[in-house]
């Protein structure tokens, strides 16, 4: 075997159930290669080995329209874990040599892949095999679990203090907050004070500039009904002089008749008594 085969040759072991003829576990351990695969079968007593040489795979893949890779994996797919559904049978093909079988759906179609396994030329070694590869799987896969612990206990040691430090920031928060809305309200409240004094100051100042205002408007409205009355009182007086100028000149002429009358009769009474004088004389 080759660096390059061996670095992409993989490894399974699985714990099979067979359906028939015995309803039993045996034990199948593959070993994968690009282009064949190698299986070592142990019930605990017996066991046995199959391997698919390149020629043998090629053959079986061209019989089911298949390239070799795909034929791999997917032998490997069933091999490696037991397939819900799918039908497992280890039977006997004479002269010691068994029948390993399993069936799969495809494209709607129920296909069977058997290969003939031959007795082991070493049953112990190939049993030993088996069990040495499950101990050492189990090994890693406790060193893995142990590993996984520790990283799950740090992961969890961080996860309690980063629990523990969130409260205290979350903490710290609270008293932050209601430390700054304290003093906000108390900054908030001085200013609504400071508003509320500016705005009384100012309405203040409007009521003292609207007074003067509303006197002038006063003043003038005062003027205006003054001006009113006094215009009035002279229409008034303008009609009292126009009629007492009437009168004035009714009198007048009243009296100028008058004055006519009695110069008119003094002169007569004048001429009454120069011709009784005269008379006498």
């Amino acid at each position: 075997m080759d660096t390059e085969e061996a670095a992409s040759t993989r490894h399974t072991c699985l714990k099979l159930q067979i359906s028939a003829p015995a309803d039993e576990p045996i034990f199948v351990k593959g070993t994968w290669f690009e282009s064949r695969f190698d299986l070592a079968i142990t019930d605990g007593i017996r066991s046995w080995v199959c391997l698919a040489r390149e020629e043998d795979v090629r053959d079986r893949a061209a019989q089911w329209d298949q390239a070799v890779s795909e034929y791999i994996q997917l032998a490997e797919k069933h091999l490696g874990f037991q397939i819900p559904g799918s039908v497992y049978r280890f039977d006997d093909a004479g002269d010691g040599c068994k029948r390993l079988s399993w069936s799969f759906e495809k494209e709607g179609m129920t296909l069977q892949w058997r290969w003939k396994c031959q007795p082991s030329p070493d049953s112990k070694k190939t049993t030993a095999g088996i069990l040495d590869f499950l101990m050492d799987a189990n090994i890693r896969l406790s060193e893995e679990v142990v590993r996984k612990t520790r990283s799950f206990e740090r992961v969890k040691g961080e996860a309690e203090k980063c629990l523990a430090q969130s409260e205290k920031y979350c903490s710290e928060k609270l008293e932050f907050e209601s430390d700054i809305y304290a003093k906000f309200l108390a900054v908030l409240n001085s200013k609504k004070w400071k508003i509320r004094e500016l705005r009384d100051q100012l309405s203040k100042k409007e009521i003292s500039k609207k007074q003067p205002a509303q006197e002038v408007e006063e003043d003038e409205e005062d003027s205006e009904e003054e001006e009113e009355e006094k215009g009035e009182s002279t229409d008034r007086t303008e009609s009292f002089d126009e009629g007492s100028d009437g009168e004035g000149k009714e009198a007048q002429e009243k009296a100028t008749a008058t004055s006519k009358d009695v110069t008119s009769s003094t002169s007569r009474r004048g001429r009454g008594i120069g011709t009784r004088r005269r008379g006498t004389r």
